[in-house]
């Protein structure tokens, strides 16, 4: 037949030697075994990047919707292929894109801001959360995370934040840390426009009006807790009425120092006034054993006084009870009381001295035996020797 002259492979059905299909088939293509013949390549090609632009929206190319020709071109630009499979893909596309827009997640230690339309709506708790998008929107606030503000902490050379002045004319430098969440996420977001510039020159006003009625020497000793506690509590009551939905946790107070061109003077100068107050204290010490020694001793003196005016005045009564007592028994009984007086004197004016008793009638008739007063002698040599020795 005329078809076989074309090759080995035989030529192209329903055309001459000389048309396009017939380069085409001389180009190395097999025909099959049936005798049909294999679509082109660049055809197939251009059919899939066809369908591609349809999907993606675009125009066909050029060339009939059916199968194309041998030629691959001719015809004029076709309008846009629009099937149930595109437009199938394009809604799960769009359901797609509004379900990833409108489910969110929110951790444990954080809440959401949900606004309908851009006005407050209402707080999502944590876990997966629905917002139909774009009509309403979430903001995620983190509520249980603790933040932080630190004011004094030299950034550079020139950062005088922390330089405060005392009620005493004097500068201290301090650097605190406020410590703040949020309770109140509306709040946060609806009533601050920069929440931690606020919350910052908060925290620096209130220390600055805390100082400013607090003298150097407590700031730097003893009240540093004291002005802590206070300042927290203004700055949270100066939030409070911004409706800033904030909670001061803590305030540390790091540091209270003087300023660093006159720390070395400063410290000289709390030496000398540590070691003022040392002495005061000794001398006070001193002070109080003296006169604790002088009262005790005034005291004792004021005892033995009072114990001498009662015993002379208790003795007198006793007197004059006892002198009374013997009047009336000598009223009654004058001659015995008279005799027992004279007996009771002669007995306490006798009874302390030495005397030796001569009968007259022993004395007549034997006579005084003479005898060595060996007691007598011994007695009164002691006060002899004594004498001596003191004169030796």
């Amino acid at each position: 037949m005329a078809g076989n002259n074309g090759g080995p492979w035989g030529g192209g059905s329903g055309g001459g030697g000389g048309n396009d299909d017939d380069d085409g088939s001389r180009g190395g293509q097999r025909p099959p075994v049936g005798g049909g013949q294999v679509p082109d390549i660049d055809r197939i090609v251009r059919k899939g990047q066809e369908q591609l632009r349809v999907l993606m929206g675009g125009r066909g190319g050029n060339g009939p919707r059916g199968p194309s020709n041998g030629s691959g071109g001719g015809g004029g630009p076709q309008g846009p292929i629009v099937t149930r499979g595109t437009l199938l893909l394009g809604g799960l596309a769009a359901v797609a894109v509004w379900v990833f827009a409108s489910f969110y997640t929110v951790k444990p230690e954080e809440q959401s801001v949900e606004l309908f339309l851009g006005k407050f709506s209402s707080i999502g708790n944590p876990g997966l959360n629905f917002a139909p998008w774009p009509f309403v929107t979430a903001e995620v606030v983190p509520v249980a995370v603790e933040q932080t503000v630190d004011i004094g902490v030299a950034k550079s050379s020139r950062d005088e934040s922390g330089l405060m002045l005392t009620t005493d004319e004097n500068i201290v430098d301090i650097d605190f840390q406020v410590v703040w969440n949020i309770n109140d996420p509306a709040k946060y977001l609806f009533n601050l426009r920069d929440p931690k510039m606020t919350i910052e020159a908060v925290a620096e006003s209130a220390m600055r009006e805390i100082i400013a009625a607090s003298e150097l020497a407590p700031i730097l000793n003893r009240d540093r807790g004291v002005i802590a506690s206070r300042a927290e509590k203004l700055i949270q009551d100066t939030l409070d009425s911004y409706d800033s939905g904030v909670t001061i946790v803590r305030l540390n107070l790091d540091k209270a120092d003087p300023p660093r061109e006159v720390i070395d003077a400063f410290r000289d100068v709390q030496a000398a006034e540590q070691e003022r107050d040392r002495s005061e204290r000794e001398a006070d010490a001193y002070a109080n054993n003296v006169q604790a020694k002088a009262r005790g001793e005034s005291a004792a003196v004021l005892e033995q006084a009072e114990a001498y005016r009662a015993q002379v005045v208790n003795e007198a009564l006793g007197e004059a009870s006892r002198f009374l007592a013997v009047l009336a028994e000598y009223r009654n009984a004058p001659e015995v009381t008279r005799r027992r007086l004279y007996l009771e004197t002669m007995e306490a004016v006798l009874g302390q001295v030495d005397k030796v008793i001569l009968d007259d009638k022993a004395v007549g008739d034997q006579g005084v035996l003479p005898y060595l007063p060996l007691n007598e002698l011994g007695r009164t040599a002691r006060p002899t020797t004594s004498t001596q020795t003191g004169g030796n």
